[in-house]
C-alpha cells in the first residue's frame, strides 16, 4: 500500500490539495484540526462526506491545504478533493462516489458584474420622477 494518496478538488474560487495517508481519521485543514477551522457543523459534515460513504473514516488521516474562497467553497472542494484522492486509494469507490455526486466539479460561479448595473443583474433604483 502506497503511503500517500491526492486529489485536487475545486469549488467557486477555493482550491484544495488534499493528501491521505493511512491512520485513524484525524482531519488537519492548513495545519489546523478540522474543528478549528471550520465553525459549522453542516461543513464538517460535508467534508467527512465521501469517507463516511466509502467507510473509510478510521482509515485514512487527511492532510488538507485549501485557499481562495469563503468556508462554504472551501469546504466543497475539500469534498471534492477527498473522493478523488479515495479514488487513487482504490479504484472501486468509483460507483458509491459517483453515485452520490462526490466527483462532480460544481460548475456553479460567480456571474460577471454587467455595464450599466451595480452589480450581474442588480440594476440601479428606478423612480418614476
Amino acid at each position: 500500500m502506497a503511503n500517500k494518496y491526492y486529489g485536487t478538488g475545486r469549488r467557486k474560487k477555493s482550491i484544495a490539495r488534499v493528501y491521505l495517508v493511512p491512520g485513524t481519521g484525524k482531519i488537519t485543514i492548513n495545519k489546523r484540526d478540522i474543528d478549528e477551522y471550520l465553525g459549522l457543523e453542516t461543513l464538517k459534515t460535508i467534508v467527512r462526506q465521501p469517507l463516511a460513504a466509502t467507510e473509510t473514516s478510521d482509515k485514512f488521516d487527511v492532510l488538507v491545504n485549501v485557499r481562495g474562497g469563503g468556508f462554504s467553497g472551501q469546504a466543497g472542494a475539500i469534498r471534492h478533493g477527498i473522493s478523488r484522492a479515495l479514488l487513487q486509494a482504490d479504484a472501486d469507490f468509483r460507483p458509491v462516489l459517483k453515485k452520490a455526486g462526490f466527483l462532480t466539479r460544481d460548475p456553479r460561479m460567480k456571474e460577471r458584474k454587467k455595464y450599466g448595473l451595480k452589480a450581474a443583474r442588480r440594476a440601479p433604483q428606478f423612480s418614476k420622477r
